[in-house]
């Protein structure tokens, strides 16, 4: 955790909730969660998938807002971002849980458990991210573990953002519906969103996901803001040539000027094998995705 960070505060009282947007009613004591592909029904007492959106009293809670458990000032580059205001910083925020359950998580201690967090209201926020333009910052990207499952707080601090003439950025798995991806792109000046493979069997199997509603995301953002891919290549599951050439011409049909990321994975949470992807071979599918796409980076190689 960032040394910007306090420690551990208290918990919102109950009468501070913060209610979610994006939910219906379904039944005596089912909601049912709209914000993501998952339209997870919950019950009285419980959570959706990604852990942080509750249903208290009939009412669906944003448990998350506020609690930031990250906090740094990074360079653009790290989000990554190499076509978005190349040499700057931005104040880089996280808070906890996913709607994700990727079995090779690179950064699971705040997507999968519960970590030590630190009240920070949107106005505060802004303040710090003001605070920080002395040292080149931007604005505020929203990273670390899944920003989206924390639509209300990204919403607020992104309008707020806006207002005071900072940037926002987001970094994500791109599952969300398209109606609150519409309500959230006018605030937002670019993304990094992952493309984890190109088969729809390893998004299910392997990432408790859906393939098509991140591509669905990818296109519309393409649309409206400044938009970079990541693709985290692990041996013998997504580093098919094949598929790398698929993806590469699905994207350049977007915009061949998408700047592709492949990085190289390493043995993390529920994975410990394989080994990360040798340079060569990563090096050879950064050539295919060439044919493709004007830039295609390398990440994660020393």
């Amino acid at each position: 955790m960032s040394k910007l960070l306090d420690g551990h505060c208290k918990q919102k009282p109950d009468s501070d909730e913060k209610e979610a947007r994006h939910w219906t009613k379904n039944g005596n004591d089912r909601i049912q969660c709209h914000l993501c592909p998952h339209n997870c029904m919950i019950l009285e007492g419980q959570s959706g998938v990604c852990r942080v959106r509750t249903n208290h009293g009939q009412r669906l809670i944003a448990t998350s807002y506020g609690k930031i458990t990250s906090l740094a000032l990074d360079p653009i580059e790290k989000k990554p971002l190499a076509g978005f205001k190349p040499g700057s910083h931005i104040l880089s925020i996280g808070s906890y849980g996913c709607n994700f359950r990727c079995a090779f998580c690179q950064n699971w201690i705040l997507s999968q458990q519960d970590p030590p967090w630190q009240m920070i209201y949107p106005p505060e926020m802004i303040q710090k991210a003001k605070d920080a333009i002395p040292f080149g910052n931007i604005g505020l990207a929203y990273t670390y573990n899944e920003p989206l499952i924390h639509f209300e707080y990204v919403y607020d601090c992104a309008r707020l953002a806006h207002a005071s003439n900072l940037y926002n950025v987001i970094v994500t798995n791109g599952s969300i519906n398209i109606d609150p991806l519409e309500e959230l792109l006018p605030w937002v000046d670019a993304m990094n969103i992952d493309l984890k493979s190109w088969r729809p069997v390893f998004y299910k199997t392997v990432c408790g996901g859906q393939i098509e509603p991140v591509k669905t995301t990818i296109k519309r953002a393409a649309q409206s803001c400044h938009v970079e891919l990541t693709t985290l290549l692990i041996p013998g599951l997504n580093d098919s040539e094949e598929d790398m050439d698929e993806m590469a011409a699905w994207i350049a049909g977007i915009d061949p000027d998408i700047i592709l990321h492949l990085t190289r994975h390493h043995p993390e949470y529920l994975m410990q094998e394989p080994k990360p992807i040798s340079i060569d071979r990563i090096r050879k599918l950064a050539d295919i995705a060439r044919c493709h796409l004007s830039t295609v980076m390398i990440g994660n190689v020393f």
